[in-house]
């Protein structure tokens, strides 16, 4: 029985550079800085998805939140994509990570003065919640939340 979701991960050029980015920019915690893993067990793991899954590895969070955390990975040897990166949110497959905030416009004002790209001019109001969506630097896409009822799940706004 699945009982939770555990982590996104997200695929970078630069594993250093992008744990620099979610912490320094985004505020997020290193809870597991980047290691490398290239022995037989991430080959056992992974080995019939990517021909070499070596690969340098990084966990970053919010330290209060469990398990949903970003683990953000570096293929060693794995030819990556060198198209551009996505950011249209009709593509299929993962289209973008959700964060909680709790106050929107300073939050976008801080990023903003960061130089994260944000996607859409303002802050819309939708369904009992604000919102904002930003592109971090490899292309992922990223909406912040600001909750109104500041005591429920977000899933749990509008009812």
């Amino acid at each position: 029985m699945i009982t939770g979701v555990a982590h996104s991960g997200v695929c970078v050029e630069d594993c250093e550079a992008a744990v620099a980015f979610y912490r320094d920019v985004l505020g997020m915690t290193v809870l597991s800085p980047p290691y490398v893993m290239d022995d037989d067990t991430i080959r056992d793991d992974m080995g019939e998805l990517v021909a070499d899954p070596r690969m340098k590895a990084a966990i970053v969070g919010f330290g209060t939140d469990g398990d949903r955390v970003l683990e953000v990975i570096e293929y060693l040897a794995a030819e990556g994509d060198d198209e551009p990166a996505r950011t249209r949110l009709s593509t299929h497959g993962l289209s973008h990570v959700g964060l909680i905030c709790e106050n929107i416009d300073e939050t976008r004002a801080d990023l903003e003065a960061k130089g994260v790209r944000f996607l859409v001019k303002g802050i819309a109001a939708v369904a009992n919640v604000r919102t904002t969506w930003f592109a971090d630097p490899w292309g992922v896409v990223f909406i912040l939340v600001e909750k109104t009822k500041r005591d429920r799940p977000y899933y749990a706004q509008w009812a």
